[in-house]
């Protein structure tokens, strides 16, 4: 029979396996064995494994790979949107021509109804230093970043829609997690601001209910501007960092997608700051991001405007942590509470639900 790269949990991870992958990059090179270091479940099934080989110094010997999530509520939120496979279709289509770091790529391999899997090499090879999702960036990190993500964001400036070759980020599976967003929105928020407690002020209670009974609307109202590549989930636990962190990369591609540009900056500065930190420099670190859009060929910008459409992607930030803590499993607790706490300080602070068109309607 023939093999396939294509495995369903850390047991499939075989030499054999391995072989078929290294035999893609180098023919010569021969595996001789294959140990799983670490496994951590959450969205995905993420596996650090050592792949012992004669090869040269340039083929790696840890390697990253996520799978399908062996947590059941993860994978009932995950699989019919096709994360996974919008990650994999991701390194296959689009990495080489994205402006920043992103992890090398060995393998990619997606297919209906029988799952994906991707093999990354493992940034701690080349000295690349994981952030944890609770790290608080200082000022000189959070401006690389924005710098990082305007250039991104020039690079595909309104050409998501009209390239063929990416006409796909807003295809049918973006449609379909927007609907299932919107079709769980109710109950996902309700449970998550019970299990959220004392971590999200009262009087936000209310309003973040309003938002879920209509998320529709406000998905319209938050996707109504020029369109751009967002890799639409940059908390400071998708970057990494070189050693004395002057350089920054991006993990996790598996929500990227057409959008707008400021989205990404809302979402990173919502999680990635102290409340302390973002009140002080988010205005400083916005107009970083327009500036160096300028320098990259995109300008124009109103700025009243632009800082009432980043007010208002705020709230994505909120939701979406909300939601990770309400299907469980998808991000370390702690973490999880302390994005929750620091996306809260920012939906208040900037009175993030009232810039949504279905302000209008609350009581």
């Amino acid at each position: 029979m023939k093999q396939t790269i294509l495995v369903s949990q850390p047991s499939d991870l075989t030499v054999a396996w391995a072989q078929q992958i290294v035999d893609k990059h180098d023919a010569n090179t021969v595996v001789a064995k294959v140990d799983v270091v670490a496994v951590d479940i959450g969205t995905t099934t993420r596996v650090c494994v050592a792949v012992e080989h004669n090869g040269p110094d340039t083929l790696p010997s840890r390697w990253f790979v996520k799978l399908p999530s062996l947590a059941w509520r993860a994978k009932m939120i995950t699989a019919l949107p096709r994360l996974l496979h919008t990650e994999v279709r991701f390194y296959n289509e689009v990495a080489e021509s994205v402006p920043l770091s992103v992890p090398i790529c060995l393998a990619a391999h997606s297919r209906f109804g029988r799952g994906s899997t991707l093999v990354l090499a493992d940034v701690a090879e080349f000295d690349g230093i994981p952030s944890a999702a609770s790290d608080a960036l200082t000022l000189a990190e959070a401006a690389l970043v924005v710098e990082q993500l305007a250039h991104i964001h020039a690079r595909f400036w309104n050409k998501v829609h009209i390239d063929p070759k990416y006409c796909w980020l807003a295809g049918p599976v973006r449609v379909l997690e927007d609907f299932l967003g919107t079709a769980l929105a109710v109950p996902l928020m309700k449970r998550g601001l019970r299990l959220a407690g004392a971590n999200i002020p009262s009087a936000l209670h209310v309003p973040a209910i309003h938002y879920a009974l209509h998320r529709r609307t406000a998905m319209r109202f938050l996707t109504d501007d020029s369109q751009t590549l967002v890799h639409h989930d940059c908390h400071p636990g998708n970057l990494f960092w070189n050693k004395d962190r002057s350089m920054v990369g991006f993990l996790d591609w598996q929500l990227v997608r057409a959008g707008e540009g400021v989205s990404d900056v809302a979402y990173f500065l919502a999680t990635a700051l102290s409340p302390e930190m973002r009140r002080r420099h988010e205005a400083e670190l916005l107009a970083r991001y327009v500036q160096t859009l300028a320098e990259n060929g995109v300008a124009g910008f109103d700025n009243v405007q632009l800082m009432q459409r980043y007010r208002a992607h705020v709230v994505y930030a909120f939701e979406a942590m909300i939601v990770t803590l309400a299907v469980g499993g998808m991000m370390n607790l702690d973490c999880n509470l302390e994005l929750i706490r620091r996306t809260a300080a920012a939906v208040e602070d900037l009175d993030a639900f009232s810039v949504l068109p279905i302000s209008r309607t609350m009581e």
